[in-house]
């Protein structure tokens, strides 16, 4: 079922003449009255003429034709044979604005049921919605609130929907990204994900990180926030990035390939989200990977999960992370003294950065801070340091300590 093409081409260079000369000729004419040219004026008139005028040769486009003798039949669901009963037509929202679209329609005498195949090639069935413009308002309603979302399809796109619109596509993309994600991972849970064929790659790294996010009161139901007594505003969002580093920079250090970092993420437990970077690490092809590298700020789930699914894996905490355990120390150890607090973190963090963190371990239980709640804190930052340099089961290594030709801080 061919879409017709006579004469599109035509209607096209037709449509936008007649636009465009209409907008420059009130352009010309406010100008031969004495007012100055308006260019956001211009501009955005421009676009919509052209729009319109691209919307129009769509709706040619998308003008089917009956189907021949031959292709009056399909076949229903039902068991029986639909045959063609008329064309009917629709609105359809398009990057370039409204277009009609008119396609056959076939009814089942048998069952009733009714078809519209051409809808089914466009992915407009059910929707009266492009697949650009559902893919555009997906971007937007995703990043910000969806009511900014409309506003801004607007003003960018010239596209008008409503806020409900992008609500509700937004969402649906959502779930269908998520029910493709959980098929994965189901077979990633049977081990039974295919073998991704490629060249091999120098290092891949897996980088993982937990971070809170707000949340509405009925998704905290029952949990327990950071205070004793105080219920929970935040839920904790686990995110994860994969990529590679094939180059260095000019002082010889490693850095991350651009454009190289694919990311996931879920509030799930840790065994849930575990299965999820697996997943997401096996596609990016982590068996080809002749070296291979888990980043992490030092939480036990994240090194949990490099035992159970990347025992291979070299396991390094991530510098800028624990350097911002150095940063938060600092004023509690050198209390209202900038200078001194600049001096104890600059001999702390190039201790860290040459990983020398048992001197480190030793510089900080050294310090004899007078407040109780700063003894614990010292405390429980020297913990954190030894540690992750004192390695753990299934790899038993100094995760702090300076490995020669690895990324060490990803920044991402």
């Amino acid at each position: 079922m061919d879409p017709p093409g006579k004469k599109t081409s035509l209607a096209l260079h037709r449509e936008v003449a007649r636009e465009v000369g209409t907008l420059f000729h009130r352009v010309f004419a406010d100008l031969g009255k004495g007012g100055g040219l308006d260019l956001q004026a211009v501009e955005e008139a421009l676009r919509s003429a052209l729009l319109r005028a691209g919307a129009a040769a769509l709706s040619q486009l998308l003008h089917y034709a009956p189907p021949t003798a031959d292709q009056r039949g399909l076949p229903c669901p039902c068991g029986q044979q639909a045959h063609y009963l008329e064309l009917r037509s629709k609105q359809v929202l398009t990057v370039l604005g409204p277009a009609r679209l008119q396609r056959p329609y076939y009814l089942c005498p048998s069952c009733h049921r009714g078809q519209f195949p051409v809808d089914c090639q466009l992915d407009v069935r059910h929707t009266e919605l492009s697949p650009g413009v559902r893919r555009m308002m997906a971007l937007v309603g995703q990043e910000v609130p969806f009511n900014r979302a409309r506003a801004q399809l607007k003003q960018l796109a010239d596209l008008a929907v409503t806020t409900k619109a992008v609500e509700r596509t937004t969402e649906a993309i959502g779930r269908d990204i998520w029910d493709r994600q959980q098929h994965q991972i189901q077979r990633a849970k049977q081990l039974s994900l295919p073998l991704v064929m490629g060249p091999r790659i120098p290092i891949l790294y897996i980088q993982i990180d937990g971070t809170g996010v707000p949340v509405v009161v009925s998704e905290t139901q029952g949990r327990q926030g950071k205070q004793p007594g105080q219920p929970s505003h935040t839920r904790e969002a686990k995110l994860g990035c994969v990529f590679t580093q094939t180059t260095r920079d000019g002082e010889g250090r490693p850095v991350r390939d651009p454009d190289s970092t694919s990311y996931v993420g879920a509030i799930e437990t840790a065994e849930e989200f575990g299965l999820r970077i697996y997943t997401e690490a096996w596609r990016r092809g982590w068996e080809r990977a002749i070296l291979k590298a888990l980043m992490g700020d030092g939480a036990v789930w994240i090194w949990n999960i490099g035992e159970r699914h990347f025992p291979d894996a070299v396991q390094i905490v991530d510098l800028w992370h624990a350097r911002e355990h150095l940063w938060d120390l600092a004023p509690r150890v050198c209390p209202d003294d900038a200078a001194r607090q600049r001096r104890w973190i600059m001999a702390a963090q190039e201790l860290l950065d040459n990983g020398r963190i048992e001197d480190l371990v030793a510089c900080l239980r050294a310090l004899r801070p007078e407040a109780g709640e700063v003894i614990e804190m010292v405390r429980t930052e020297a913990g954190y340091f030894e540690a992750n340099a004192k390695g753990r089961r299934n790899n038993n290594m100094n995760k702090m300590k300076r490995r020669r030709g690895y990324v060490r801080g990803s920044m991402v």
